[in-house]
């Protein structure tokens, strides 16, 4: 699909009301194979690989808000009105800003392992990051992505997991990680979540990169949310709790 002039892969499955998965930084829309399957049943299941990432074109100035933007054209080509929008990562901050941006297209956020505006030093990671990425490519960073990003437990008893975000991490266009890497370090704060929208977020335990307080921080502005803690994962949440996850977004939507 050519989204403002890039080529956006975009999937669809299923019929009922659209929900609508983004991915984080080095996921692609893979990352929600078992929630999307399960969801396709009786709802309509858009995921979107954002541009630089996955399997969609390379796009300049790659911004948390270009991403927003993307997504509302996304759902204005397929002729859907509003869809409940599922986040994870740095795509909680693009649904976030979809919702702020494009008023009645999200009835409804789904956040897991939320993240906030990154202060100094880790603007500063993401470009030191990106900088890595562009000299030595996605094998550089593979590695680091899989030891913080995942609990000590998955990485132990769930190899498949460990060994599936290393392949996301490896067969990202280097360039497009790295300035997707630099949409994040420039990242504001899309504000708070308006009381009158739904809000799940979802989270693990041993999240460093999402942890619990963001999530428990965005409930408290918002005064209606409901928070899930996850025990024993960390921040590739929906891979890691898949079924855990699976069952809070049904009950949820």
């Amino acid at each position: 699909m050519n989204i403002h002039g890039t080529d956006i892969a975009v999937e669809v499955d299923g019929e009922g009301p659209a929900v609508l998965f983004v991915h984080g930084l080095g996921g692609t829309s893979n990352f929600y194979q078992v929630q999307a399957d399960a969801l396709a049943a009786d709802h309509r299941v858009i995921r979107v690989d954002s541009a630089g990432a996955g399997r969609s074109g390379l796009a300049d100035g790659i911004s948390i808000e270009s991403h927003a933007d993307d997504l509302a054209a996304v759902l204005d080509a397929l002729d859907v009105a509003s869809a409940a929008a599922v986040g994870h990562s740095m795509g909680t901050l693009v649904v976030r800003a979809l919702a702020a941006r494009h008023p009645g297209r999200v009835s409804a956020l789904a956040l897991l392992g939320a993240v906030a505006e990154p202060a100094e030093a880790g603007r500063q990671a993401q470009r030191d990051r990106a900088a890595v990425l562009r000299e030595k490519g996605t094998a550089a960073v593979a590695p680091g992505v899989v030891a913080n990003a995942l609990s000590e437990a998955t990485r132990r008893d769930r190899p498949e997991v460990a060994a599936f975000v290393r392949e996301m991490v490896m067969r990202q266009d280097p360039e497009g990680y790295a300035r997707n890497c630099e949409a994040l370090a420039a990242a504001t704060d899309p504000g708070p979540v308006d009381p009158a929208l739904p809000l799940l977020l979802v989270t693990g335990d041993e999240d460093k990169v999402g942890p619990p307080a963001v999530s428990h921080d965005l409930a408290a502005a918002h005064g209606g949310a409901t928070v899930e803690i996850v025990p024993g994962i960390g921040h590739w949440t929906a891979l890691e709790a898949a079924g855990p996850v699976t069952d809070h977004l049904r009950k949820f939507l």
